[in-house]
């Protein structure tokens, strides 16, 4: 799947660069060359503040390419900007600086169907769906029996917005092994991220 980088400045950055070492850019949707049917994955960089561009871009790319995966970059992002972002058809949305692997994961996540969010958006996000659904006591207690002990530690910190560093610091365990257990606990439960994870694990009395 080609990597195609939309930015008004028309220049790939050094960490994009670093991520995609033959990924494409391009000043706007209109100047993109390929094929309507062709897998893409479009990283759409928001270089100003310009909520109109964004979803005029998002709707074009929608529009024209049948397999086009979308993630927004942002210079300073936002969560209105991530709201809308996702409401208008994006699957991602992160720092246009974030370092190279970071892009590279973001793109095995979303490639696997999942969404992805800064964490600041994510915490957001995990925080108005606690105050909003709350899962049955028992549901949330049979979810946890299909994760092992520690699994189930660093679910529940997940479920109330903790990064992966958090957990890691909190438990004295590094990134590495808090994103072994993640992975295991996504594949028991049959999610896909950790904002549906959040979804499952919601129940108050956990915390």
């Amino acid at each position: 799947m080609q990597d195609l980088f939309i930015s008004p400045r028309n220049s790939l950055l050094e960490n994009w660069v670093g991520a995609f070492a033959h990924a494409e850019v391009y000043p706007s949707v209109a100047d993109v060359r390929i094929g309507k049917n062709t897998p893409s994955f479009f990283w759409l960089h928001v270089d100003a503040n310009s909520q109109q561009w964004l979803s005029t871009s998002v709707a074009q790319i929608l529009a024209e390419f049948t397999h086009a995966t979308i993630v927004v970059l942002a210079n300073v992002p936002q969560q209105a900007e991530a709201a809308l972002a996702l409401s208008e058809g994006a699957v991602g949305y992160c720092h246009a600086y974030s370092a190279a692997a970071v892009l590279v994961e973001v793109r095995v996540a979303v490639t696997h169907g999942g969404i992805w969010l800064g964490q600041d958006m994510l915490q957001y996000l995990i925080g108005t769906s606690r105050q909003l659904v709350t899962a049955r006591p028992e549901a949330v207690s049979v979810a946890l029996e299909l994760l092992t002990p520690r699994e189930r530690e660093v679910a529940q910190q997940v479920s109330v917005g903790l990064s992966n560093k958090e957990i890691a610091r909190k438990f004295d365990i590094t990134e590495r092994t808090v994103k072994a257990h993640l992975s295991a606990s996504f594949e028991r439960l049959g999610v896909k991220d950790r904002l549906q994870l959040a979804l499952i694990l919601n129940d108050k009395s956990l915390n």
